[in-house]
């Protein structure tokens, strides 16, 4: 028995001793028991226990300005069609677009089990390079946007957010092209207080649906915090760090001009037929990954 199969073992020999009817009849060795759980399960997540998850994806825009917002576009078309090549439904949750067709930010899920586990590494600042078709002179253009993907963690003891640490605001979703076809406020922005993290979901009709939305996204977004925050420990680093959506910090470029090429610069793997990649075609990236991960893990 391997060593994640041990630890779920230990979880399911706690969950049934904490469904029997004495298990509260020794406050003390019952406590012990919910705080070994609870070390348990943090255990099996940062071991990738949530690879199988579905995923929440974010694509924010950064240095580049029009280029940059027409990149997080192309971004988003390149995930959805990696998607549904995989049978995975991808849904819209909220989108800052600009007049062009570009995307200031865009959050959207993937619903698909290992969406999460396949996508992870996505993460990080992606560099375009080519042409600009919003230059009437004709130059390169170099732009930046920041992917962030979270896993969609279900509203467990590990998991949960206690209401006093949200706060919670309403407003009116706006339709396609801005037009207000809700005339209800649906729209939902929430921030945990403790970390100041905010998240708006503005896609569902139902005020209900947003709130559980931004709820996932908060829980994925403190997930991926804690992983690293225990990855910077591990490293003797201090935890804090922001990342600037810009030149230096990319972990991919696709480049079109002056010559055809995607790299990504944590695996040095690299592609040349760069369309075909941003029709969708990611997988060996997605595969190159996983073997880094493999052997950083020591597997």
């Amino acid at each position: 028995m391997g060593k994640k199969e041990e630890i779920q073992a230990k979880i399911s020999e706690i969950e049934t001793a904490m469904g029997a009817a004495d298990f509260w009849s020794d406050k003390v060795k019952a406590q012990a028991a919910l705080k070994e759980y609870q070390d348990l399960k943090a255990k099996l997540a940062s071991g990738g226990g949530y690879d199988k998850s579905d995923a929440l994806v974010t694509i924010i825009s950064g240095a580049g300005g029009d280029d940059a917002e027409d990149f997080s576009r192309i971004l988003f078309e390149m995930y959805k069609k990696y998607a549904a090549a995989k049978g995975w439904n991808t849904g819209l949750l909220s989108s800052n677009e600009n007049t062009m067709g570009g995307f200031r930010s865009i959050s959207f899920e993937i619903d698909g089990s290992g969406a999460y586990g396949a996508l992870k590494h996505e993460a990080g600042v992606h560099r375009l390079v080519r042409m600009s078709p919003f230059n009437s002179a004709g130059k390169r253009q170099t732009s930046f946007s920041l992917v962030e993907v979270l896993p969609k963690l279900e509203d467990l003891p590990e998991t949960h957010i206690p209401e006093k640490e949200l706060d919670i605001s309403v407003a009116r979703s706006g339709g396609p092209g801005g037009q207000n076809v809700n005339k209800r406020d649906t729209a939902v922005r929430m921030t945990h207080i403790p970390t100041g993290i905010s998240v708006q979901v503005t896609s569902e009709r139902s005020q209900a649906q947003n709130r559980e939305k931004a709820l996932e996204m908060i829980r994925g977004k403190l997930y991926t915090l804690r992983e690293a925050a225990q990855a910077q420990e591990s490293r003797g680093l201090s935890a804090g760090v922001s990342t600037k959506i810009e030149w230096g910090s990319q972990i991919r470029s696709y480049v079109l001009h002056p010559y055809q090429m995607v790299k990504d610069h944590r695996t040095e793997h690299e592609r040349r037929d760069v369309e075909r990649v941003l029709e969708g075609d990611i997988q060996s990236f997605v595969d190159a990954e996983k073997s880094l991960e493999g052997s950083s893990a020591g597997v």
